[in-house]
């Protein structure tokens, strides 16, 4: 097992492609957030909850020289605007746009950070789930 992978390094540390992989993602690091967990209120009436796991891409460089990291700014705006979001119907997602989303979470936490940080938002999970579904304690 030790030996076919360090035969499979070898081979891709001299492959042509291991060149050009720097040029294509030189520099980003991939950030995984929480899950966000978004009540849905209707009727005046607590239903369920619109759960998102979101992922954003950013300058390794500038990340690491921020005083404060970016993750609690975009889970707060994510929290924020799903929660106020009066177009997001909770119980069919499928037609969520997604991209205005997550355009709009990147654009308004390299806003609050007050340089582009944060290159591209994506999108891991975006469920709900009914209140009857959830354990609570």
């Amino acid at each position: 097992m030790f030996l076919s992978g360090l035969g499979t390094t070898y081979f891709m540390a001299d492959s042509p492609f291991d060149a050009d992989r720097g040029a294509l993602v030189g520099g980003l690091d991939y950030e995984t957030l929480q899950p966000i967990n978004v009540p849905m209120i209707a009727d005046g009436a607590l239903q369920g909850y619109v759960v998102a796991k979101l992922v954003f891409t950013a300058d390794g460089d500038k990340l690491r020289r921020l005083p404060v990291p970016p993750h609690p700014f975009l889970v707060d705006e994510a929290f924020r605007t799903l929660y106020e979001d009066d177009t997001l119907d909770f119980k069919n997602l499928e037609r969520y746009d997604l991209d205005r989303l997550t355009g709009h979470l990147a654009e308004m936490t390299n806003k609050r950070l007050g340089e582009a940080v944060v290159r591209e938002v994506l999108v891991e999970e975006f469920n709900y789930f009914h209140k009857d579904a959830v354990i609570s304690y």
